[in-house]
């Protein structure tokens, strides 16, 4: 499974002239907010993605950066996303592990939250992955929370010390896209 692993990824995957790489499948079909490339030319199975925060959100003008790690048998697994950069959010965990449907392991849900449907399923791409943890940021899921603090927050006072807390991020986000 290794190889076609490395292969799936690799079609996903063109480089480009600049020393960072940018999706192949994308570059034909952009989508706004997000930039995604290998960490190390010769790992195909660890990259770098660069969320810019959804306008519109609290989220708005962040450059939020996460490590997507593909396992050995991708796609029939999903791979693991963290947040490097600093974020508060009811969906990621305090040390930046994003927790979303479409990145759980395939099939039942031993607690009957999800459907079989909503977690990953092969078809997935960093694409489709992309476009859900952008729509997470806009649209957080304070019921099954990662970050229990920060859903807390989300439910009780978006516009208080949740917003507070996030607009601090946003800035140190974009302090440590310009150094």
């Amino acid at each position: 499974m290794t190889e076609q692993s490395a292969l799936l990824l690799r079609k996903q995957l063109a480089v480009n002239t600049h020393t960072f790489l940018h999706l192949g499948e994308l570059n034909k079909n952009p989508v706004e907010g997000f930039s995604a490339g290998l960490i190390d030319d010769d790992d195909i199975y660890k990259w770098e993605v660069v969320i810019i925060g959804p306008q519109d959100t609290l989220f708005e003008g962040g450059f939020f950066k996460a490590y997507l790690t593909f396992p050995y048998d991708y796609p029939l697994r999903p791979p693991k996303m963290k947040f490097i950069t600093e974020i508060w959010h009811p969906n990621v965990a305090k040390n930046g592990e994003v927790c979303i449907s479409i990145l759980h392991e395939p099939g039942e849900d031993k607690f009957g939250y999800e459907k079989p449907e909503e977690r990953w399923l092969p078809i997935h791409t960093v694409e489709t992955i992309m476009i859900s943890v952008i729509s997470m940021l806009a649209d957080p899921n304070s019921d099954s929370p990662a970050n229990v603090d920060a859903a807390k927050e989300w439910r009780e006072d978006p516009n208080g010390e949740f917003k507070r807390k996030v607009a601090r991020c946003v800035r140190k986000s974009q302090e440590m896209a310009f150094d």
